[in-house]
């Protein structure tokens, strides 16, 4: 009876001792939330685990179980990488059968994009080539080619998993589109146009409430949602930037969106006046067509290659009158959204929202009840996730630089990087701006952390790290 009684006991229990897993974009479910008590200080001497050299990329740390993957561009070729996550040896590496690699930002990766896994099946996604799925050992098991998306940019927002699907956004200059594969096969399960959104790099949200998922998608000018079964429309909210980059979160029953991009702040828009105005000086051979050395030097005229959308070198009317229409309106800010809405909910179920001290790149993270974000500059702000209200904003965290890694959190402390590779932890349970650290990696990061298991893993640009309490 005894020992009939243990045998119980322990199955009950097995589960709660199993290792967590880290499977897409922002860990489990995309929220930025991590397991365990990793360490506050850490460096190259203290609290370090194991540090490896890794392929230059910026896509993050895809952990299951004993191993992590990764994307890099090494030698030329893009490859997706598998280590052991007890001591970062390399397991095993394939090349994606690209044949040219697409061009990026300067400081941008053509391997951005973060893997994700069912558990059975790993899934890279790489604009230069497709999908690719992989199991756990590198066996290829499928292979979905996709044209490159047309942006200069490059590609950056991660494939996800939900319901036996590959979720791809692939927003673009031209022909934006989301398309689910089946994850078994690569099959196409069902594809959505959204032409009329232009270059976007959010990682799709799936969105857990009242018994029911819901894919959240970010774009310019427009946040939508989708069924997950076949992709049918669902709500839309008015409010975004030109440019997503940033991916939602969800906590305490609201889904929580930041967005903002150069020119949507109230007092530094960017205007264009129409085109017949700007035509009737600047197209100096008067042939309706607009170069670039037609355009006035200014922001518009940096903005060139987001204006002529098909990258032919000539900017139309149309074109032209696109972008005018995006910069008038787009709306920079973080804003909360209650469940239920259908069609448009901008004026219904918007709960709140705030303007100011906006991150660019950098999503946010939802815990103890409040959201934090983290601008580029240093200027950390928290608010309150039901109502929005300030529990400090804009407060210099002494850490001054861009921020392109997101936000993760575990036991009460939110941890953010900045490019420079100082990570700032903040005390996610202080009602005032409490920095416990600032930990110099010494080399700049671009990966969002991963946190399992009290194990921190940041990817800088030449290593992958593990940090986690010395014993």
């Amino acid at each position: 009876m005894l020992l009939r009684h243990a045998l119980c006991s322990a199955l009950l229990i097995a589960p709660c001792l199993a290792e967590s897993n880290w499977p897409q974009f922002r860990g489990e479910d995309g929220l930025g939330i991590g397991t365990g008590r990793p360490p506050v200080g850490f460096s190259s001497e203290k609290n370090l685990k194991w540090q490896v050299e890794v392929p230059f990329g910026h896509s993050s740390p895809c952990i299951w179980g004993g191993k992590i993957a990764l994307t890099g561009l090494d030698g030329g070729k893009l490859v997706t990488f598998c280590l052991n996550r007890a001591d970062g040896r390399e397991l095993w590496r394939e090349a994606a059968p690209s044949e040219k690699v697409e061009g990026t930002h300067r400081i941008g990766s053509p391997a951005a994009p973060t893997c994700c896994t069912d558990g059975e099946r790993l899934i890279a996604y790489f604009g230069s080539y497709g999908v690719l799925a992989y199991d756990w050992t590198g066996k290829l098991l499928w292979q979905k080619p996709l044209p490159a998306p047309v942006v200069e940019f490059g590609t950056s927002a991660s494939p996800i998993i939900v319901d036996g699907k590959v979720i791809i956004v692939a927003d673009q200059d031209v022909g934006s589109y989301m398309i689910a594969l089946d994850v078994k096969t690569g099959a196409e399960v069902w594809r959505v146009d959204r032409s009329e959104f232009r270059r976007g790099f959010s990682t799709p949200f799936v969105w857990k409430h009242d018994g029911m998922e819901e894919l959240v998608v970010c774009g310019s000018l427009w946040l939508r949602s989708y069924d997950v079964k076949d992709g049918k429309q669902r709500w839309s909210a008015r409010g975004m930037a030109r440019v997503a980059n940033a991916s939602p979160v969800a906590a305490d029953g609201l889904l929580l969106v930041s967005s903002w991009n150069v020119g949507g702040d109230e007092g530094e828009r960017i205007e264009m006046e129409p085109f017949e105005a700007f035509a009737a000086v600047q197209d100096t051979d008067k042939d309706g067509l607009l170069t670039l050395d037609e355009f006035p030097a200014g922001p518009i005229k940096g903005r060139y290659s987001q204006i002529d959308a098909d990258k032919d070198g000539k900017v139309t009317k149309p074109e032209y009158e696109f972008v005018r229409g995006m910069f008038a309106d787009a709306v920079n800010q973080v804003f909360a959204i209650k469940p239920g809405g259908s069609g448009d909910i901008t004026s219904t179920h918007v709960v709140w929202q705030q303007n100011k001290h906006l991150p660019y790149v950098s999503s946010p993270v939802a815990v103890n009840g409040r959201v934090l974000t983290m601008k580029s500059g240093g200027l950390a702000s928290a608010y309150d996730t039901k109502t929005g209200s300030p529990i400090y904003q804009a407060e210099r965290v002494d850490a001054s630089g861009d921020y392109y890694a997101s936000a993760v959190a575990a036991d009460g402390h939110v941890y953010v990087i900045s490019q420079r590779g100082t990570v700032v932890v903040l005390d996610a349970t202080s009602d005032k701006l409490n920095v416990l650290a600032r930990n110099d990696l010494k080399a700049p990061v671009f990966a969002s952390p991963a946190i399992v298991d009290g194990v921190i893993y940041i990817r800088t640009d030449k290593h992958l790290c593990a940090f986690g309490e010395s014993k």
